[in-house]
């Protein structure tokens, strides 16, 4: 498809442009930005406050209605209007960068082995479904359908979509040709897909050997992925408004500074990278070991800085973690007890504090229950960096406004104890 876009679908992207300019050089943007670097280099003054993984489909709303007609216009629109609306609406802490990204336009095989899944669906206008995966991995032979990545750029379709970005937002914002900034790995989040969850957990016992092949091939096949994004110039600096990990922002001082004029081509060790294993949730200290951070050192030592973690409570397990030499953020899931990490993490380690978005569940919001978690965050965590991350919000009730409200009861709250 050419990318002729009708002259009312331009318009209405540069006026979207025109709104992120003027959000863009507003004071907030420098402050915040400070603020995350603050909390990364261990040095915090406060903790930065971040909103994502919102669920979009209940924000219905004349703000977030699409206007344009051409698909990528409409691509451009829909990711201008929720970056808009966060601002107006869930800004937080939240950083705007003063350029249009034009990713490039990478191809990925993946895996060479899809899952197959059965799902069921609460809300049909969600993609949040409940998932039962076929087994399709059984035994040592299996592990042979695991394939080598294949990456390539198509470099006429990035130039094609960064002249037209040019063209549209001419005058207003400046265009950054943009790499991978960063990569989600998590190679249990693979596995799991394709020999189903019961059984993965029962051959951490009956299996070992295969379990712990499975892994490694899934992290070999990583390592030729960094490899491909590292001949193809891939990677961009993600020591920006982007969040690392299953966290918040990326600003740091310990890592080379962004280059404006070339975003592309950035080395590993000057990136954040990630790691995690959230199915573990149950899972000893010693086989979390075993099945998981061993094999992903592999790729997690390539990075200058990582952070790990998602949803798996880690307070009883930094023992093991701190054997990750570049290991600077760890996720604090709403099941971990900060009190009991505070000590370990204190000087050594940003807490990424998540409170519960089940507090969205009810026809109202809890505002006492809101304040309530928040404090409990911010004492037992007293002298630690930490960020506060609400995140994983898969359902508001069709009442945006209780996220509004309660981004303000955390910014008070943080404010009023700092």
């Amino acid at each position: 498809m050419g990318l002729n876009l009708p002259s009312a679908d331009v318009e209405v992207l540069r006026e979207l442009g025109r709104r992120k300019a003027e959000a863009a050089v507003h004071p907030d943007n420098i402050n915040h930005a400070e603020l995350w670097t603050r909390t990364n280099d261990l040095q915090m003054t406060k903790p930065p406050i971040f909103i994502d993984e919102i669920c979009w489909h209940e924000f219905i709303c004349d703000e977030l209605a699409l206007r344009s007609t051409h698909p990528f216009a409409r691509k451009y629109e829909e990711l201008l209007r929720r970056e808009l609306y966060r601002w107006e609406h869930l800004r937080a802490s939240m950083v705007i960068s003063p350029f249009i990204e034009c990713p490039m336009a990478l191809r990925d095989s993946g895996f060479g082995i899809d899952e197959v899944v059965d799902t069921i669906a609460a809300d049909e206008s969600s993609d949040i479904v409940s998932r039962h995966f076929h087994i399709l991995m059984e035994n040592m032979d299996d592990i042979t359908k695991i394939q080598d990545p294949i990456i390539v750029h198509d470099e006429e379709e990035t130039r094609r979509n960064y002249e037209m970005l040019l063209h549209i937002f001419d005058g207003i914002l400046p265009v950054k040709i943009v790499g991978a900034k960063g990569y989600w790995f998590t190679p249990w989040d693979n596995l799991i897909r394709v020999t189903g969850i019961e059984e993965a957990m029962i051959n951490l016992i009956e299996e070992p050997e295969f379990i712990n092949a499975l892994v490694e091939r899934f992290v070999d096949a990583s390592i030729i992925s960094m490899q491909r994004y590292n001949e193809l110039g891939a990677w961009s600096s993600n020591n920006t408004n982007m969040r690392v990990g299953s966290g918040g922002y990326g600003y740091c001082s310990a890592l080379a500074p962004v280059d404006f004029d070339n975003m592309r081509n950035v080395p590993a060790k000057e990136l954040w990278g990630c790691g995690n294993a959230q199915i573990f949730s149950e899972v000893s200290p010693d086989m979390h070991w075993e099945f998981s951070i061993r094999h992903e050192l592999r790729w997690i030592e390539q990075f200058g800085l990582s952070y790990y973690g998602c949803c798996e409570p880690l307070h009883h397990k930094l023992h093991i973690l701190e054997r990750i030499p570049n290991l600077r953020k760890v996720s604090m899931s709403p099941w971990a007890k900060l009190d009991e990490a505070r000590e370990l993490c204190k000087g050594r380690y940003v807490m990424s504090c998540k409170p519960s978005p089940a507090t969205f569940v009810g026809d109202t919001l809890d505002e006492a229950e809101a304040v309530r978690a928040i404090r409990t965050i911010l004492e037992q965590s007293k002298g630690c960096s930490i960020e506060i991350v609400m995140k994983d919000i898969s359902t508001v009730g069709y009442h945006p406004e209780k996220l509004w409200r309660w981004a303000q009861i955390a910014q008070d709250v943080v404010n009023e104890f700092y």
